[in-house]
């Protein structure tokens, strides 16, 4: 319904800084769904939103969890570069060591008019089309990135979970580094094993598309591919696999199979 979209977001598009505050709650809402639905924080750490049927758990910016704090911060950090469109892309930063199990890619476009796109026009009945568009892929994308979680294998205790931005060198300043990240050198995220990759959707607005994207390693995604949940083919690769940095501007999320305990 209109209340619990507006419980959400905002309920216009039409602005390039409205769009901006939809992009960045759309992640908000998608990083704290992986971070609940995997059981990675306690309760504590979130609250609840509802959106038609669904109850969406949004971590807190202050709750009694370090780790979810350090989470906030990160994504803090990268609206920080999405605002200023510094973002190339976000990627975990895996040391050599460690085997990947789980990334979750964000991929974020921008444009000063607009996405090259005919289904935003200049009349307003045009962007109301595109408002109830925009509705209605964000609530799917957020059902089926739920049912994905829901129906992953348990991870293991001792996971680490990472962060990483990447820039376009032609436009962000040299010294830039936004809040909680630092200069980081790697490039590739690699799957010790076999990575199951899923398309879990995309929404436009009139300045700005998201995209999401999931990679799991296939041991922990047998429930998915023996119900066929997401009803959509996907993609397994055959072979150890590095996710390489794309030309679109890019959020990469990934959950690491670590040696050591997880400190949160």
């Amino acid at each position: 319904s209109s209340t619990h979209w507006t419980g959400l977001f905002i309920n216009d598009l039409k602005t390039k800084q409205e769009s901006l505050v939809f992009v960045k709650r759309m992640m908000a809402i998608a990083v704290s769904s992986i971070t609940y639905l995997r059981g990675i924080f306690p309760e504590c750490a979130y609250r609840s939103r509802y959106l038609e049927d669904l109850c969406i758990k949004v971590l807190r910016e202050n709750s009694n969890t370090p780790g979810a704090n350090k989470i906030v911060k990160w994504m803090m950090g990268c609206f920080d570069a999405l605002e200023k469109q510094y973002v190339s892309p976000v990627y975990t930063d895996p040391k050599d060591r460690n085997c990947i199990i789980e990334s979750y890619q964000f991929n974020f476009r921008y444009t000063e008019k607009g996405p090259e796109m005919d289904i935003v026009r200049n009349n307003a009945m045009g962007m109301q089309v595109a408002l109830e568009d925009t509705k209605r892929a964000s609530v799917l994308l957020i059902r089926k990135l739920f049912l994905l979680l829901q129906n992953l294998d348990a991870l293991p205790s001792n996971v680490y979970l990472t962060m990483k931005l990447y820039y376009y060198d032609d436009v962000t300043p040299a010294d830039y580094q936004p809040p909680g990240f630092q200069e980081g050198v790697h490039d590739r995220l690699w799957f010790q094993g076999v990575p199951v990759h899923f398309k879990v959707g995309q929404v436009h607005t009139t300045y700005h598309s998201l995209r999401v994207r999931v990679s799991v390693e296939q041991g922990h995604v047998k429930k998915l591919q023996e119900g066929n949940y997401l009803k959509e083919p996907v993609r397994v690769s055959l072979r150890k696999e590095a996710i390489k940095v794309g030309l679109d501007r890019r959020l990469c999320w990934s959950i690491i199979h670590y040696l050591l305990p997880v400190i949160f």
